[in-house]
């Protein structure tokens, strides 16, 4: 489901759920549309819907179409320290850096809830799954920045997560305003250790991310993480083309994870990230321009 947000039901990149999964229908796949994307499906008795949403398309990501600019403006937003801000020779996202490390955080905040964001976006077409689906079990899944926007509208109205290889959106959350760990533990977070995005290693004027032009800075999810050390157990390169959904359905979760099934489980141990640290040489606070 998480891949087939990415792709309409007749390109050969759709995975067949079977008959337990009916597609209700597709979201942002409109001729003219050029943003937020994703489908909504359904249980046969719609007692179950998932609203998959879709994640950055771009050709450095392994993708690319209509909706690259918005998704890029989405993820500098709401991944970056202070507003896509790296170094002088970047043009910020939104005007909430001040000199030296300095960032407004009243301007950041308002800067994530324009109407014409995905997260404002996202929380109208889930009140809208509510009306149509009253007494459904509503669970909203993603891939990176997918993920992060599923999280964040999870994290809102309070309903089940799960994401992939998402970057991490505590920081988006906070300055959003919702409600914090441990009221977070129905998020759950799965991605592994050879990924730099989620790991939050792809940030620097040097790194991939950064050459092109993704201000990848945060690090810290919210709820629980299930995190596969593929750099320790199966010798992965560090490397942002292990990020892709496909990479991670067909090499890591087709098979079974040795480590765990050592210790009596499938998958590794969900853990909160307790200890998380980031953009610590910026200061925020009341910097009016």
């Amino acid at each position: 489901m998480t891949n087939n947000a990415y792709v309409e039901p007749d390109d050969k990149a759709w995975y067949d759920l079977g008959a337990n999964w009916t597609n209700a229908y597709p979201v942002g796949w409109e001729p003219d549309a050029d943003g937020f994307r994703g489908h909504v499906f359904a249980s046969p008795d719609n007692s179950t819907i998932v609203l998959s949403i879709k994640g950055t398309s771009a050709g450095f990501f392994g993708g690319g179409g209509t909706t690259v600019k918005k998704d890029k403006l989405n993820d500098n937003l709401l991944f970056s320290c202070c507003c896509a801000r790296v170094d002088w020779t970047w043009t910020p996202v939104c005007g909430c850096y001040r000199s030296g490390n300095k960032c407004d955080r009243d301007c950041l905040e308002q800067s994530l809830i324009n109407d014409t964001l995905f997260y404002p976006i996202g929380t109208n077409l889930y009140n809208n799954l509510t009306y149509m689906y009253p007494e459904s079990n509503i669970w909203i899944i993603g891939h990176s920045l997918g993920g992060a926007l599923a999280s964040l509208l999870g994290v809102t109205f309070g309903v089940p997560v799960v994401t992939f290889e998402t970057p991490g959106e505590k920081m988006a959350a906070g300055r959003l305003h919702l409600p914090s760990p441990p009221s977070t533990h129905h998020v759950t977070h799965v991605y592994h250790t050879a990924d730099p995005i989620p790991m939050g290693t792809c940030n620097g004027i040097l790194s991939s991310c950064a050459l092109a032009g993704y201000a990848m800075e945060s690090r810290c999810h919210l709820g629980l993480s299930i995190v596969y050390d593929t750099v320790s157990n199966l010798s992965w390169a560090v490397d942002i083309r292990t990020h892709g959904i496909v990479n991670v359905i067909e090499n890591l979760l087709s098979y079974p994870w040795a480590p765990s099934e050592e210790i009596g489980k499938e998958v590794p141990e969900p853990a909160p990230e307790d200890d998380c640290v980031e953009c610590y040489d910026w200061e925020f606070g009341d910097f009016p321009s």
